[in-house]
């Protein structure tokens, strides 16, 4: 049998109706596109949805390896088929090489990573045996069957080669081919360069050799601007910060030191939403009640100051008081090769243990790498979280907030105190997707915009999550024993929904006022030694750390930290936001128009007073040398250079975020230190003090007749309206509260 495939194929490549190199070069064009797309959908994970994204799945293993099989064409003989085998080796290579890497770590490789010389490296060495399946050796069953048909003269020598002008030609259609697979992508998924936040997303719309090549540009100009930096840049920077650090204040420095800290993220939430109701009923009765609690110092001047990067930004700025980028996510580009002085690494240096949460997978914004540099002894990802394999468990980027809780309180009670802990909740995120439960928790509003109207049912339904955890919390004693900050990290609806916003605000007209007003989140400090109350200083995500520091006194002199201290007497009020617009108590430039922030009147900036004009142009200053020194920062990795304070640059090859081993750590944690919750508990874990509302949690029996009873009520509540027509009415917040109203 072997023999006569072996004489059809001699036949087939002697044939001159095609000429061999030709076919050549077809079956190599072939077998690459065949085992790429065949692991696109066996080994990696990139959530390929509809038509269009399969399409481009199709497409974008193409252009590439055309033009790398093409450089055979300008040959004679059999080195133009050797090489067009050499061609095919190196991208296969690279398939098999992040083939396992992703096995491992469900991310791809990048130079960084691959130069580092990192942990990842040394563990993936160490357990390639247990990784490598004898299956992933078939993508180079092609190659191996290609070069014995080689070597054995089965392939007949195309001695004559092609015309150069056919080789270029058809290097040519791989670079058209280049931009329509990118028009095509961006058409699907805008700003994908730009907003890079998943190496997932760059592979599944460019391929996996695209992505290659984009990595080692991001590589380049990384490096180019890292070499071009050096210490004497860092020195002017350090002197303005100081020159602008506000001095801490007495009242509240240190009151909190030693406390557990636990970091609370409000996926998408807006302050808005604090006292709002639908229908008269209550959107976050738990968020309302923890907003006034007479321990919570809450803030109702706090506004997002992210840019592209979203909520990678928010905690860039949140963990380090540095901005995110113009473009693209510093966590993303930066945060794997950057040194930090950021929160977890500092408070670890004063005893405690850090450990951040997230029901998504430990790629996405590159935090299984950056979270190393920012020094968190642990990261729990989707992999920590056994419920996350069922698909009735997740909704839109991850699992659903209140399994996501109840699962994450098995690893705090685990810590060893004290301990700094964020926790991300992911519900709550654009296009805020429902299922049933979530959608007959609580009624839609009817702006007819489904983004806008969905908000508050995924808002509601984030609440409840939150309020469970809190009970679990006072039920443990961690709610008295520790400092709890909650914070929204960006806007939920965009100013693309501006009919809808003037709904939900009962406004017939939205200025670029409401807008910067719209730009407000929560941000709540709670601790039982805290006095409480509405505070109404000006402020944004990059002034978080500083004050934190500020009540688990912490020394912060020497830091460099571009926020400033919310609790001190001379803050400076002025937020800055990524686009270089600002807010102040006295005035605001949203889109490059200027308003009253006290009455929301215009400001004619050519027919201001002096006095305004030069407060504007002082203040723009600020806000540009603010972020350019940031950015500068950031992109040359100055904090390299920094030596004025007693920080321990971070060792990343100490962290291991893989599954088996931070299980073992923790457990040896009890072991060597015994403070953790549980182990006070006499080694008895406390998640039966833990309650759940969550369907998704019972039986599946259990759910089927719940939501039987749910369509049944549905129906007799329909006919029983049918000469109804009543619809879901909103209502502002409460004017009794500042906090509560978007805008004035």
């Amino acid at each position: 049998m072997i023999k006569q495939l072996l004489i059809k194929t001699k036949y087939f490549f002697s044939k001159r109706q095609i000429r061999p190199l030709v076919a050549f070069f077809l079956i190599n064009l072939f077998f690459i596109e065949l085992k790429t797309v065949i692991e696109y959908f066996i080994s990696f994970n990139l959530g390929i949805k509809g038509m269009m994204q399969l399409l481009i799945a199709l497409l974008n293993p193409l252009p590439t390896a055309i033009i790398l099989l093409s450089l055979a064409l300008y040959f004679r003989g059999y080195l133009a088929y050797w090489i067009m085998i050499i061609m095919n080796l190196i991208q296969t290579i690279w398939l098999f090489a992040n083939m396992l890497y992703y096995r491992e770590f469900s991310d791809f490789l990048s130079l960084s990573i691959m130069s580092s010389g990192s942990s990842v490296g040394e563990n993936l060495s160490k357990s390639i045996a247990g990784i490598v399946h004898l299956s992933d050796f078939l993508v180079f069953l092609d190659i191996l069957v290609l070069i014995l048909l080689l070597f054995f003269r089965q392939i007949v020598s195309d001695k004559k080669g092609l015309r150069r002008r056919f080789a270029v030609l058809t290097s040519t259609l791989g670079f058209v081919l280049v931009f329509l697979v990118f028009g095509l992508a961006s058409a699907n998924r805008s700003g994908l360069l730009t907003r890079s936040f998943d190496n997932n997303y760059i592979v599944k719309y460019l391929g996996l050799n695209e992505y290659a090549a984009f990595n080692a540009l991001q590589t380049h100009n990384q490096a180019v601007s890292r070499e071009r930096a050096n210490a004497s840049e860092l020195k002017p920077i350090v002197k303005w910060i100081n020159k602008h650090r506000s001095p801490v204040n007495v009242k509240y420095f240190g009151i909190d030191k030693g406390r557990n800290v636990i970091v609370f993220h409000l996926e998408s939430f807006q302050q808005f939403l604090i006292d709002y109701r639908v229908n008269g009923r209550e959107v976050t009765p738990n968020l309302n009640k923890f907003f006034h609690d007479q321990h919570t110092l809450s803030f109702d001047n706090f506004y997002n100051q992210v840019g592209q990067g979203k909520t990678s930004d928010a905690e860039t700025m949140l963990d380090n008081s540095l901005f995110g980028l113009p473009s693209g996510s510093a966590m993303v580009k930066y945060g794997t090769s950057n040194v930090f002085q950021a929160a977890p690494a500092i408070l670890n240096q004063m005893g405690y243990t850090t450990a951040a949460f997230h029901g998504d997978v430990p790629t996405f914004w590159n935090r299984n790498n950056t979270y190393k540099s920012w020094g968190y002894n642990y990261f729990f990802s989707k992999q920590f979280y056994p419920q996350s394999t069922k698909s009735q468990n997740n909704v839109g980027y991850g699992m659903l907030d209140k399994i996501f809780l109840r699962d994450s309180a098995r690893y705090i009670q685990q810590l060893p105190q004290p301990f700094y802990a964020k926790i991300i909740t992911v519900t709550n995120h654009y296009p805020y997707e429902t299922n049933k439960e979530i959608a007959n928790q609580f009624p839609a509003t009817t702006t007819g915009d489904r983004t806008v109207d969905h908000y508050v049912q995924t808002a509601h339904y984030l609440d409840s999550a939150f309020g469970e955890f809190m009970d679990w919390l006072k039920a443990t004693g961690l709610y008295n024993n520790s400092l709890i900050y909650v914070y929204g990290d960006h806007y939920g609806i965009s100013e693309n929904h501006q009919p809808a916003i003037g709904q939900l605000l009962q406004k017939d007209r939205i200025t670029n006022y409401d807008l910067a007003q719209f730009q407000k989140v929560p941000f709540m400090i709670h601790a039982s030694n805290l006095p409480g109350g509405i505070n109404h200083t000006y402020g944004g995500e990059i002034d978080v750390l500083p004050t934190l520091f500020d009540l688990l006194g912490v020394p912060n002199d020497g830091t460099v930290q571009f926020g400033d201290d919310l609790l001190s007497d001379q803050n400076r009020q002025v937020v800055s936001f990524r686009n270089g617009d600002f807010v102040t108590p006295t005035v605001i430039k949203m889109n490059g128009t200027y308003w009253r922030t006290d009455n929301g009147r215009a400001i004619s900036y050519k027919s201001a007073s002096k006095k305004t004009k030069r407060f504007i142009d002082q203040t723009q200053n600020f806000v540009d040398q603010q972020l350019a020194y940031s950015d500068q920062v950031v992109s040359g990795d100055l904090l390299r250079f920094d030596k004025q304070n007693n920080f321990k640059k971070v060792d990343k090859k100490s962290y291991d975020y893989t599954l088996g081993t931070s299980l073992a750590s923790l457990k040896r944690a009890q072991i060597t230190n015994p403070s953790s919750l549980r182990t006070k508990n006499g080694g008895k874990s406390l998640l039966k003090l833990y309650k759940s509302s969550e369907v998704m949690l019972w039986s599946p029996s259990k759910i089927k007749k719940y939501f039987q009873k749910l369509e049944e009520e549905k129906t007799t509540s329909q006919e029983s309206d049918a000469n109804s027509s009543s619809s879901a009415s909103v209502q502002p917040a409460s004017s009794s509260s500042s906090s509560s109203a978007p805008a004035k």
